[in-house]
């Protein structure tokens, strides 16, 4: 197996992106979940680089990549990414926020794409009904206008056990791990700044013309919406399955990272 290498940069349209690379053979794309860094695939990283080149970037604003100054989307920076590597099709693997980002992808940039894994999200176009998620988004919405970092960092922690837990639920190493990480990606902006992000849009229309294979993969204790809005995904492409993880949240590949990783092995086997 290839170590995974120091981390490198490649310079985007809209400054430097950061991303670590591992391994040889067929390429697999670890994209991470909001105010993170790649850091929350360290366990899949390494065990996937045995039998594959793995890649796991920084998106733009997070971990060590550049903040935007003009209007970007994220999933035009992953194709740029992978462009300049001269690497894809790809297998996207992608939770949370990088579950949305590999939707994108699906739609924007079909031609990158060799399969997908969508997990804790659908597409950028999710409409929530769940009472405790709006709570806990108007929540991190006030906090953050308000420079409140700790009832921010409470309220994203809660994401975590999910709305049938508390964080004393969970190993106490994981809720550790995310606030490091999402401090230091909050470190790198400042309340009130100009949000950048263009979203992709009509994308549940279009999704029945994707054909290659989707993998919809999430914690049994996710929200019943975000359960429901993966398996509307997975019906609606040509190509799609969903699996769920028991006893596990909004992060499975940090609470059961041998199981994720596997449940990933073995999709990476049908293809």
């Amino acid at each position: 197996m290839t170590a995974a290498s120091e981390l490198k940069y490649f310079t985007s349209s809209d400054g430097d992106l950061a991303y670590r690379e591992a391994g040889a053979g067929d390429l697999v794309v670890l994209v991470h979940s909001g105010f993170v860094d790649h850091h929350v695939y360290d366990a899949q990283l390494p065990a996937l680089a045995r039998t594959h080149r793995v890649i796991a970037p920084d998106v733009r604003g997070h971990g060590s990549s550049a903040n935007a100054s003009r209007p970007f989307r994220w999933t035009d920076d992953l194709a740029e990414l992978l462009r300049h590597l001269d690497a894809g099709p790809a297998v996207l693997v992608g939770v949370s926020m990088g579950g949305i980002i590999v939707s994108d992808t699906l739609l924007e940039h079909p031609e990158l794409v060799r399969a997908a894994v969508v997990c804790g999200a659908s597409t950028g176009e999710f409409e929530d009904s769940d009472p405790w998620h709006q709570e806990i988004q108007a929540e991190t919405t006030r906090a953050l206008a308000a420079g409140d970092i700790e009832g921010w960092m409470k309220a994203f922690l809660a994401y975590a056990p999910g709305p049938r837990r508390t964080l004393d639920d969970v190993a106490p190493d994981i809720p550790r791990r995310l606030r490091e990480m999402a401090l230091s990606t909050l470190s790198k902006h400042t309340p009130g700044e100009k949000d950048w992000l263009v979203r992709v849009t009509d994308t549940w229309s279009r999704l029945p013309k994707v054909d290659v294979p989707v993998l919809t993969l999430n914690g049994a204790l996710e929200t019943a919406d975000v359960i429901t809005a993966a398996r509307r995904l997975a019906d609606t492409v040509q190509n799609g399955r969903s699996v769920l993880i028991e006893g596990t949240g909004h992060y499975p590949n940090m609470e059961k990272p041998e199981e994720f990783t596997a449940t990933i092995r073995e999709f990476l086997r049908t293809l």
